[in-house]
């Protein structure tokens, strides 16, 4: 019983959408910039952080002793942080009710450029007592076309992985992102994705009468090894991606990658397509396969979110993780997500799931998660 109304929720979300789009249309601020593929462009600053930032600015503008701008020579950096706190809750026999209250993440960023052309990012986060490192790169971003970026920061692997927390529209990564962009066989996706090395990566062809980009790709050499860690065998990961943008907002992508790892070979594809309106209907979707040398596994998800007016969105999402491409020990999950967004600092979600997991003794049980974001 349980799944069946699993599956009418998710099939009732997905069939309002299309009706809702029209609705809303009048409702939401329509942003007339670039639909960019880069998902390293600054992200918003909270209440503490944006007066900080006025603050340094205008102290960078100053004349200093010899009579230059400080901001002559590189740009005043941009602070920003934010919170995600979670309470969840299971049925499933011995979770014991769920974890509870926790808190997800707590990071803070800053960003900037220097001479013009060379970006920077250094980004650190908390989860409860483990504070770490997450991204510190410089990229050289003289020429759109090819971008040189070096040092820590996300895999050339899949649409969701690049992608911040507060953006993704669900409560955790999907399996897909978990399993396909983790660092080994049955990683858990503890370095989010990221890893040590250098990338190339650039827009270019402009089509239509909005002038979008058709083509972005990337390609990068990293260590393999994962977060925070050096070399431990001289043998790199090689990745990359290619992706078309025919209409403004559809983007279809292709990404591959190969390399060794703890002894075994490891070598990934992916598939993946994304939309996101002017009015704000987001839909995703990723199916990718993993080679080791012993054993296959693969994953897939749609995700479908509809706003119902500037502040509050619903999304649903199927996901289903295969180790050893068997179904017996599949783990399929169906969620259904509303949010409500009350500032551009501060935001709500509730997520449903329905959990089946094939190769589990409680193979059915349910959850529910309640997250909180905000800015500061």
């Amino acid at each position: 019983m349980r799944k069946y109304l699993s599956f009418a929720l998710v099939a009732s979300l997905v069939s309002f959408s299309a009706h809702a789009e029209s609705e809303v249309n009048n409702e939401l601020t329509e942003s007339e910039t670039e639909n960019v593929i880069d998902i390293d462009a600054a992200e918003p600053s909270g209440f503490l952080t944006s007066a900080l930032n006025s603050s340094v600015e205008t102290a960078m503008n100053d004349d200093v002793e010899y009579g230059r701008k400080v901001t002559a020579y590189a740009s005043a950096p941009k602070f920003g942080g934010y919170v995600i706190g979670k309470y969840s809750y299971s049925d499933m026999d011995g979770a014991l009710g769920g974890d509870g209250f926790n808190q997800r993440l707590i990071r803070f960023y800053v960003d900037g450029t220097i001479l013009s052309d060379f970006k920077y990012r250094i980004q650190v986060q908390t989860n409860n007592d483990k504070f770490h490192m997450k991204d510190f790169f410089i990229e050289w971003q003289k020429f759109e076309f090819a971008k040189i970026k070096v040092g820590q920061f996300k895999r050339a692997f899949g649409f969701e992985n690049p992608m911040n927390p507060w953006d993704i529209s669900t409560g955790d990564y999907s399996y897909f992102t978990k399993k396909m962009t983790g660092d080994y066989k049955d990683d858990t996706w503890g370095g989010g994705g990221r890893d040590q090395g250098i990338q190339v990566q650039g827009d270019f062809l402009k089509i239509g009468e909005d002038n979008h980009n058709l083509i972005h790709y990337q390609v990068g050499m990293w260590n393999g090894e994962g977060i925070n860690k050096k070399d431990e065998d001289g043998k790199k990961d090689f990745i990359g991606t290619i992706q078309f943008q025919p209409v403004k907002g559809l983007v279809i992508g292709a990404f591959g990658w190969t390399g060794e790892c703890a002894g075994e070979q490891r070598d990934r594809y992916a598939f993946g397509v994304k939309y996101d309106s002017k009015a704000g209907l987001t839909v995703r979707g990723e199916y990718g396969h993993s080679h080791y040398t012993s054993r296959n596994d693969d994953a897939w998800y749609l995700v479908v979110g509809q706003p119902i007016n500037s502040w509050f969105k619903v999304s649903a999402q199927y996901q289903t993780y295969r180790k050893g491409k068997s179904w017996g020990d599949a783990q399929c999950t169906y969620s259904l997500i509303p949010e409500f967004q009350l500032h551009k600092n501060l935001k709500f979600q509730i997520q449903y799931n329905y959990n089946n997991f094939r190769g589990s003794a409680d193979r059915h049980y349910n959850e529910v998660w309640a997250e909180t974001y905000f800015r500061f």
